[in-house]
């Protein structure tokens, strides 16, 4: 199959675009928000399904939680000024709050305001999704800054039984082998963490259905709400996936500029983390953590009992970089290179999975490249450095090695070992299959 990149431009700035319309949605794990985000999202890829499961229902060792769904909240001061206003920001108030409205003294409520004491300037995202609790996040600053007196304290919210909303997309391959990418919908106004994860599946959607109209393999986007989400997604599909899933990614915190990240599977050595590994090869500030570093869906999708062959992928991982769960996690934190980036990377897998996983030489003993074009005319010490990755992708093209074991064994980056293998195929030195 040949590689045909003309035909599909990446745009990072239509991902930001994507994000900025969904900013304002009020995200949690279950609710109007996470709906919208996904109605949102359908708009985009009409082949997206919603599924919903009511609130009890049993998945595994959890339940399906209460519907949460936020309106308004805010603190009066007796003078009429407010703070804390959820119109402004919605991670003013604390994720699955419970509804109150009351009047109270300013040292009954400074308990139930939240602030980040070390990052005096902005609001944590805080939540308490599984007990009764009710409260309000601010800067460290502005809550200094609450006058004695009174106070109105309102939450305009409903929790009660309703739906956990969570979605898929499948395209269909000539082979039901899948490549699974999952991302959660969960999060409230903060751009890396996590609407960076929901638009580049969107964008890497887009680009499998432009590239390969009729691709070798079958992929399986997931949107889901952290944690619940995966656990309920596993417990409805699980004999499925164990069977047919071969390879995938948790995509989140994909979209800031600083560093590439991998978070390891569990046994840390499967095809999705050799996958990753090569297409990193060579990129700046690439950092490997240990499944024992985990703390996204990974926990859910490499459990024992579980186990699909899928590891981690961020920029800067979660919890790494200061903005994380934060307000400051904004437009100044995720990029166009950040994201591109990014999509480059998983792009460049779905690229290796279709082209043809195994190439094999035709030619028995080291062929003849002078006469092809692909080898310099004249010998000299030092002028052959740049033939290397050709000769080291022909040493290893035996049919038994993929190109993610090429490209790490070799220590070349994956797109590169792509395009060598595409310029051997052209040549007829090498056949490619899946």
């Amino acid at each position: 199959m040949s590689l045909n990149t003309k035909s599909y431009i990446v745009n990072g700035l239509q991902m930001i675009k994507w994000m900025k319309d969904m900013w304002g949605f009020p995200r949690s794990l279950t609710g109007h928000g996470t709906l919208k985000t996904l109605e949102y999202l359908k708009n985009i890829n009409s082949e997206l399904n919603i599924h919903s499961y009511k609130s009890g229902t049993k998945v595994f060792d959890w339940e399906v939680p209460d519907e949460w769904n936020i309106y308004d909240s805010y603190i009066e001061h007796e003078s009429g000024k407010r703070f804390a206003e959820f119109s402004k920001n919605n991670l003013h108030v604390l994720g699955y709050s419970i509804p109150c409205d009351m009047n109270i003294t300013l040292s009954k409520l400074l308990p139930h305001v939240y602030t980040q004491i070390d990052q005096p300037e902005v609001i944590p995202y805080v939540t308490s999704y599984y007990n009764d609790n009710w409260g309000f996040c601010m800067s460290e600053n502005d809550k200094k800054k609450l006058p004695e007196g009174k106070y109105h304290v309102v939450i305009d919210a409903k929790k009660g039984p309703g739906l956990l909303n969570l979605a898929d997309l499948v395209i269909k391959g000539k082979s039901d082998k899948e490549i699974f990418f999952s991302t959660y919908v969960c999060h409230p106004s903060m751009a890396n963490n996590e609407l960076s994860g929901p638009v580049l599946s969107t964008a890497l959607i887009q680009y499998i259905k432009s590239q390969y109209p009729n691709p070798e393999f079958t992929y399986r986007f997931v949107f889901i709400p952290e944690t619940i989400g995966s656990i309920t997604y596993l417990s409805k599909n699980i004999d499925k996936l164990k069977e047919k899933v071969i390879c995938g990614f948790n995509l989140s915190c994909v979209g800031d500029d600083r560093a590439y990240s991998h978070v390891e599977s569990r046994d840390g050595n499967n095809l999705a983390d050799n996958a990753l590994q090569a297409s990193l090869i060579g990129l700046d500030n690439m950092v490997k953590y240990s499944f024992l570093e985990r703390g996204s869906d990974e926990r859910q999708y490499c459990a024992p009992g579980v186990d699909l062959p899928l590891c981690g992928f961020s920029r800067t991982k979660y919890g790494k970089y200061p903005e994380y769960h934060t307000s400051a996690d904004n437009f100044d934190v995720v990029t166009i290179d950040g994201l591109n980036g990014s999509f480059s990377v998983i792009s460049s897998i779905i690229d290796a999975f279709e082209i043809g996983l195994f190439p094999k030489n035709i030619i028995k003993c080291e062929p003849q490249l002078g006469k092809r074009d692909l080898y310099p005319t004249i010998s000299q010490k030092g002028n052959n450095t740049n033939l290397n990755t050709r000769m080291d992708v022909l040493a290893y093209a035996d049919g038994n090695y993929n190109l993610f074991d090429i490209s790490n064994k070799i220590r070349k980056n994956l797109k590169l070992v792509i395009s060598e293998v595409m310029i051997l195929e052209k040549h007829g030195l090498i056949t490619l299959h899946k």
